[in-house]
């Protein structure tokens, strides 16, 4: 067996690579943005040849710059962007039409349309998902109507449909795997959640030919039912498969029901392990499958839809700052944000309110405000968002989480993990690793081949870099409160 562990991390802003050893440390990584296409208002594009080329680049980089041999490599393990979708010819392996991004908005109204149809309830007993846009489904039939020879050429098995982690293993193993495993599956409208299934009924209903999808398998996968990527003629294992969020759950040690975490990412995404039942909401999050090894587990999500890109906006639209890591310190030229409050619904808003229609706002501006003022309210836009959805999970499941387990990009500002932990009331506990969402896939990728015996001891490779305890009181919480909720009613559509 070899002596590390690859995991391809495919987001929406950059591909990367990871290589892992056996005491889960990172050996070697490479980076590379993509281009974000963004044709209309509302819509969101990836060019799916340059998601495959960038993350292949990746892979060649970090095995170079690890001075390993790809037979070293025991198992790959790849996360993914969810929701996304991307199209192809199954003969020429080539993408068909644009990638349509997470993000994307376009199908709303088609969303609108299946609600008045009554079909709501439908596809949220089935799928644990609401009728909206995030989701793939109604891209796919967005695509299929929209391209009329999409249609045609689908309905004679000419053309393979996926979510990015099925496009990457398409990739890898030359065309001869298209899969996908339940994590991303229950992300697309279209698969049943309680049986692991691609649903007929629902297929029906967004009038999608069941020849265009993979088949759905676990999350991690023994050496024998893996697809085998090639890489310098080297066959290699695909034993771990989750989409990142589900991921980051794996990495973030969260095996036990009522455990929590949030990937502050280009979204924040605040997940919650139920265990082995579906745990409807009351309160508008969603259920969705965690991750099957032995057995389907199941979490709780909410879903925020501008985290990380609130700060690319400061830098690219606003050019407050001149790179990400800027914000920090300009936030930090003021001791407050005096009453100026950022609304990020750049793309609309998710989880509570579920409005594509809602948009971006900032509130509260004097002749006072300056630069500080607004990179302080996008960074507490950001806390606010999150915060917002850990108490409605804390009322679904009457559990009070007694801290939260933290990742992803943004989450080395130390400024917003503090206003984090002050917004929430509990410590916030960053691991010194914070790929959480790359060392999931990894976890994943490792159990299929026993480079880790067990989640016991992959929990035993996570070290705690710092703890944030909350430092104000409950009386400043609640003000803070009443000024976000105020704030939120004015981007609301209606």
């Amino acid at each position: 067996m070899g002596s590390y562990i690859l995991a391809l991390d495919q987001g929406t802003t950059s591909s990367r690579a990871i290589i892992f050893d056996r005491q889960g440390q990172i050996k070697a990584t490479a980076q590379r943005e993509f281009t974000q296409f963004f044709p209309q208002d509302g819509w969101v594009e990836h060019d799916a040849k340059e998601i495959w080329l960038s993350q292949w680049q990746t892979l060649i980089e970090v095995i170079t710059q690890a001075q390993i041999r790809v037979n070293d490599i025991a198992s790959i393990g790849i996360t993914n962007q969810r929701e996304t979708v991307v199209i192809w010819d199954r003969k020429t392996h080539q993408p068909v039409a644009p990638a349509i991004v997470w993000q994307d908005r376009r199908t709303a109204s088609d969303c609108a349309e299946l609600k008045s149809q009554g079909h709501d309830r439908l596809f949220t007993e089935r799928t644990g998902l609401r009728l909206d846009p995030y989701f793939s489904g109604t891209k796919v039939r967005w695509l299929l109507n929209r391209y009329p020879q999409l249609r045609e050429r689908a309905d004679h098995g000419e053309l393979a449909i996926g979510t990015i982690d099925s496009w990457l293993i398409y990739c890898l193993t030359k065309g001869r795997s298209h899969v996908t495993d339940v994590s991303n599956a229950s992300r697309t409208l279209l698969m049943n959640i309680h049986t692991g299934q691609w649903d007929a009924e629902l297929l029906a209903a967004l009038d999608i030919p069941a020849s265009l999808l993979p088949t759905i398998t676990t999350s991690s996968l023994n050496v024998d039912a893996a697809p085998m990527a090639i890489i310098e003629d080297v066959p290699i294992p695909i034993c771990g498969i989750a989409g990142d969020q589900q991921a980051a759950l794996f990495g973030q040690q969260c095996f036990k029901p009522g455990m929590a975490k949030n990937t502050y990412g280009t979204g924040c995404f605040l997940l919650m392990n139920t265990g082995q039942t579906p745990y409807p909401s009351t309160t508008g999050l969603l259920t969705t499958v965690a991750w099957q090894t032995h057995v389907r587990e199941y979490a709780l999500e909410g879903s925020v839809f501008s985290g990380g890109s609130v700060i690319q906006w400061l830098r690219d639209g606003l050019q407050l700052i001149t790179k990400a890591s800027e914000v920090e310190a300009l936030a930090l030229t003021v001791t407050d944000s005096e009453g100026v409050t950022l609304i990020p619904a750049f793309t609309g808003l998710g989880a509570p309110y579920w409005d594509p229609y809602a948009r971006a706002q900032i509130s509260g501006l004097t002749r006072q405000s300056n630069r500080g003022h607004i990179a302080r309210a996008a960074l507490e836009s950001i806390a606010f968002q999150s915060a917002e959805v850990l108490k409605l999970m804390e009322r679904d499941t009457h559990v009070h989480l007694s801290e939260l387990r933290v990742d992803g990009g943004a989450c080395v500002n130390n400024l917003l993990m503090q206003i984090q932990a002050d917004l929430l009331g509990v410590p916030v506990v960053r691991p010194k690793v914070i790929e959480s969402t790359a060392f999931g896939a990894a976890a994943l990728a490792g159990l299929g081949v026993h480079f880790w015996q067990s989640t016991d001891e992959i929990a035993s490779q996570v070290a705690i870099e710092r703890v944030f305890e909350p430092m104000k009181s409950a009386q400043w919480r609640d003000a803070q409160w009443q000024r976000w909720e105020k704030a939120v009613k004015r981007t609301l559509s209606t």
